[in-house]
């Protein structure tokens, strides 16, 4: 339609917030039959950080936001959508990103939680670069906050040893369709059929406890692999790029032995891919901004560079999103 105007989605934010109390491999090993060595060498992880009984997904979401919100030098008043990312909400219901909202005292736009464990970040991304894309909002706040230690069953050394909590953020502007600053594309996926490799034993429709987190390693580390290489196919060829263009991979934070396996499938070099599993272990939805975040503030992404999200999550649910920065 001739005068129509066509928005896109500008990164303008990042920001991130961890708990204070860092638990490492050793101090792990003394409640766990397990080792430093042991989970270093099968998951890259030295130490993750563990919220304690006054934090909260909200309370986490709230800080991070806050961080991105300055580093993006807008007030939290410009903020017309909140979306949050988390398998861990404060309650069953309403909505963690409400209590966000009202604790970054905002009283406009509208605010929900969206569910797809460690892919939710991109999820979410996708939902906010729509609301824009549709002149819907026009500064969206997109959140990945976990606490996934309270889901966590600590004598189950194959899964105790590998998750932390933390949340990261990002502040989206609506630019003009012909800004050099853009989300380029989002490509989401589902399979339900696999939703017993990865989930959690409860649930308020099935038990009444918030129950354990279940994984078959194995498993899920196969469908990793190959989900999270095709989704960034998908997004090379919708916009006509290789692998070589890409300028910096922020992927996933699952563990060092799936992320050097999808490198090597799909042919990046290591030194572009943002690592960060070794500090914060699996944050779930948090750990893609959270990297990101860490990323940004090192200085290693600059305006321009071509930078590549991807995850897989329980469900499964797996994507990736392409962002020219």
């Amino acid at each position: 339609m001739s005068g129509e105007k066509f928005y896109r989605s500008k990164v303008i934010g990042v920001g991130g917030y961890l708990p204070d109390k860092v638990v490492t491999n050793d101090e792990l090993s003394k409640t766990v039959e397990t080792s430093d060595e042991w989970i270093k060498e099968r998951t890259g992880i030295q130490e993750r950080r563990i919220a304690d009984e006054s934090e909260t997904t909200s309370s986490l979401g709230i800080q991070a936001a806050k961080n991105a919100i300055k580093n993006a030098g807008i007030s939290s008043q410009d903020i017309d959508l909140i979306i949050l990312a988390t398998a861990t909400p404060d309650n069953t219901f309403p909505a963690t990103a409400t209590s966000i909202q009202s604790g970054l005292g905002i009283k406009k736009g509208y605010a929900y939680d969206v569910q797809a464990v460690c892919s939710g970040f991109v999820y979410a991304l996708e939902l906010a670069d729509n609301a824009i894309r549709l002149g819907k909002s026009n500064y969206a706040l997109v959140i990945g906050s976990e606490t996934f230690s309270r889901i966590l069953d600590w004598n189950d050394r194959s899964t105790c040893v590998l998750f932390g909590d933390g949340s990261g953020a990002v502040v989206l502007k609506s630019t003009d369709y012909s800004s050099s600053s853009q989300i380029l594309s989002n490509h989401l996926y589902s399979d339900g059929d696999y939703k017993d490799m990865l989930y959690v034993d409860g649930g308020p429709s099935t038990s009444n406890n918030v129950g354990f987190l279940r994984m078959d390693g194995g498993g899920v580390f196969k469908h990793a692999v190959k989900n999270i290489s095709s989704s960034i196919i998908e997004a090379l060829d919708t916009n006509d790029m290789t692998i070589e263009d890409i300028d910096w991979f922020v992927p996933h934070q699952a563990n060092s032995r799936i992320l050097d396996a999808v490198a090597k499938k799909i042919g990046i070099e290591k030194d572009k891919i943002i690592v960060t599993v070794d500090k914060h272990a699996n944050t779930s939805a948090a750990s893609i901004p959270l990297a990101l975040n860490e990323a940004v503030y090192n200085n290693n992404i600059s305006k321009g560079d071509i930078v590549l999200l991807a995850a897989m999550g329980g469900g499964f649910t797996w994507g990736s999103s392409l962002i020219r920065w």
